[in-house]
């Protein structure tokens, strides 16, 4: 690829998920649909705990903070998409795609960030019962999201900044339906080794430091409903963490599905249809695994809406 100046590059070129145009209106369609239908959820949860003095409480406070985060989340790539599928066009300027890599980093961090801390109110609530409540106070819990927004946006910002540093080919077509930071370094002429070394190094940090977290909570949290007698304590106990191992599962599996196979010989297209998993699909079923497993959520919305969840 032939280098030029950073100053003529003004804007890339998003390829989407199909260059088919006979797609075109069902891709749009699909993810117009699934666009409101996480909006609507996760603002309808955020009503719901806010509405409901029974929700006050640290689960339900870090749920409503965490479907506020989806909605920025999947609001990072799937307007400009839209957008771009309306209007026939594939550009984004250099300057909003250096904005949408630093919004989609944070809230992706953000998100991450969060559900290591419900881990961590699992883990009191269950394995500290008799001291949940004046350990897991409004000030700690406060506390708690307050760190996550600051490491969040340290960590975006890092890597964002550094993106102005490299200069681009004239080749800058981006092989996805987002400005994914992976894809974005492939078009840089310029040596993009310390890009590389932060951007795993965040990875590794941030997300393995989460993921240990939450797996060693789960490992006391399983070791302490084993030693409940009954089984219906044992069931209550599982209850409460299931819709959050459930969002874990589906939100970290994919991740790793993504980046681990993220080598040069792997597909950017089979790479763009896998980060719908996380980028959309795990934001649009957050509220719906809280809401259907969730009796005191069903109870507040159906108090909303006037309409029972099943």
């Amino acid at each position: 690829m032939e280098p030029v100046n950073d100053t003529q590059i003004s804007e890339f070129l998003l390829l989407g998920l199909s260059n088919e145009p006979e797609l075109q209106p069902l891709i749009f369609g699909l993810f117009l649909a699934t666009y409101l239908t996480t909006v609507f959820g996760n603002l309808l949860i955020i009503l719901a705990v806010s509405s409901d003095h029974h929700l006050h409480t640290p689960m339900y406070f870090f749920l409503s903070n965490l479907s506020f985060v989806d909605i920025c989340f999947i609001s990072t790539t799937i307007p400009k998409m839209l957008n771009n599928i309306q209007t026939q066009s594939k550009v984004i300027t250099y300057e909003g795609c250096i904005t949408k890599i630093y919004f989609f980093l944070f809230f992706a961090a953000l998100e991450n960030f969060l559900l290591t801390v419900m881990a961590y109110d699992r883990f009191m609530a269950i394995c500290q019962p008799l001291h949940y409540m004046v350990i897991m106070n409004p000030r700690l819990c406060g506390l708690l999201v307050l760190l996550s927004w600051v490491m969040s946006a340290l960590n975006s910002l890092s890597q964002s900044l550094m993106m102005l540093w490299l200069s681009f080919c004239k080749d800058v077509e981006i092989p996805h339906f987002f400005c994914e930071i992976n894809q974005v370094l492939r078009l840089a002429c310029s040596d993009t080794f310390l890009n590389d070394m932060v951007m795993y190094f965040a990875a590794g940090m941030l997300g393995g430091a989460s993921l240990t977290g939450i797996l060693y909570s789960y490992s006391k949290i399983v070791s302490s409903i084993r030693g409940i007698s009954s089984a219906h304590g044992k069931y209550k106990a599982f209850s409460t963490c299931a819709s959050h191992l459930s969002i874990v599962s589906l939100f970290y599996c994919t991740i790793l599905g993504v980046y681990l196979s993220s080598t040069d010989t792997y597909s950017s297209h089979s790479s763009a249809v896998t980060s719908v998993m996380y980028t959309v699909v795990t934001p649009m079923l957050n509220p719906f695994i809280y809401s259907l497993r969730n009796k005191d959520i069903k109870r507040a919305l159906k108090r909303i809406t006037g309409m029972s969840v099943i």
